[in-house]
């Protein structure tokens, strides 16, 4: 059966020492193009299936990473997660994801299930955990944080630029002509939210226009509460001409609100998201959005959390750049 393979016969049949063929599975040193050859060859007619779990436990782990995400169903957050998978792959090792939404008290619960599942380490996507609370879970475990910042010593973060990008998305609709800019925040409590509302404050004060409170409402980054926001802002009667929101999401809820009210992008309105998500593109009218490298980052945790795991000091990382990608969903203000 083709359970019952060994490393040995695969070798023996590809014409290449047990180690050639142990060290081309792992990934460890480069093989040449023919041993390659040879070597897939002879797995591919054998069947044989390399016993993960085996090798793993000889190492003394279980070759599983948990990763902790805030919405399974958010495009974002499936942005993020393909990412890690992606590049865990490359290591032999598999993911395990679960959810936190949005609740501190169920985040801590579930990365304490992940850690009596005995996973080798931990990948954390925008977390909303205390730096207290990181350092206690990760005392002993390596752990990644994306998307994020923490104090915390034993947790290694890869994060993005949140003021920047937001500094970004507000200076474009102030070049454009705008003054009234309305904002679509998200959660308070958030420091990449907190960021992008910096951002927005500070933006307006260097061009100039005064900050009014009235044209700010919260979208806790999710559709539902970008429609909300929009029906606030609007119901209050403050003329605005621009909507930046805190990220696509909330963008997508405030452009239905916006069409619910015969209210026109950007012909009426102009507006701006941020996360550039997939769906983005596909708007009508497509969305302009700051970009989050989200997948590449991704990639970049996973090779994090695999150093951590076997014992090498991860790659040091700078703040991911970000871009706005213009699209039709703004303009200029006409004279």
């Amino acid at each position: 059966m083709a359970t019952n393979v060994t490393l040995e016969e695969v070798a023996r049949l590809a014409g290449v020492s047990t180690s050639t063929v142990s060290r081309y599975l792992s990934g460890t040193h480069a093989v040449s193009a023919e041993k390659k050859a040879a070597i897939d060859d002879s797995i591919q007619q054998l069947n044989y299936r390399p016993n993960l779990v085996a090798r793993g436990l000889a190492k003394g782990r279980s070759m599983t990473v948990g990763v902790m995400t805030q919405e399974i169903l958010s495009s974002f957050f499936n942005e993020a997660m393909r990412g890690v998978e992606d590049g865990l792959i490359g290591h032999n090792y598999e993911a395990i994801f679960v959810s936190g939404h949005w609740d501190p008290a169920d985040e801590s619960r579930r990365l304490a299930s992940l850690l009596g599942r005995g996973v080798d380490g931990v990948v954390l996507i925008m977390s909303g955990l205390t730096d207290d609370v990181l350092e206690r879970h990760a005392n002993g475990m390596p752990t990644v944080l994306m998307g994020g910042h923490t104090k915390a010593r034993h947790v290694h973060s890869l994060g993005f630029d949140h003021y920047d990008g937001a500094c970004r998305a507000v200076r474009h609709l102030v070049e454009l002509g705008h003054q009234r800019i309305a904002f679509i925040s998200g959660p308070s409590d958030r420091l990449d939210a907190d960021e992008r509302h910096r951002a927005y404050r500070d933006t307006l004060a260097q061009a100039g226009i005064a900050y009014d409170d009235q044209l700010v409402a919260s979208g806790n980054y999710v559709a539902p509460g970008g429609v909300t926001a929009m029906n606030i802002l609007l119901d209050r009667g403050r003329p605005f001409t621009a909507v930046f929101a805190a990220n696509d999401d909330s963008a997508y809820g405030a452009m239905l609100a916006l069409h619910r009210r015969g209210i026109v992008v950007p012909r009426d309105v102009s507006l701006v998201g941020y996360d550039d998500l997939p769906h983005s593109s596909y708007c009508i009218p497509p969305l302009t959005s700051v970009h989050q490298p989200l997948r590449e980052l991704g990639r970049e945790a996973a090779n994090a959390i695999v150093a951590l795991i076997e014992g090498r000091r991860p790659p040091r990382s700078a703040l991911a750049r970000l871009d706005l990608i213009v699209r039709e969903s703004s303009r200029a203000l006409p004279a």
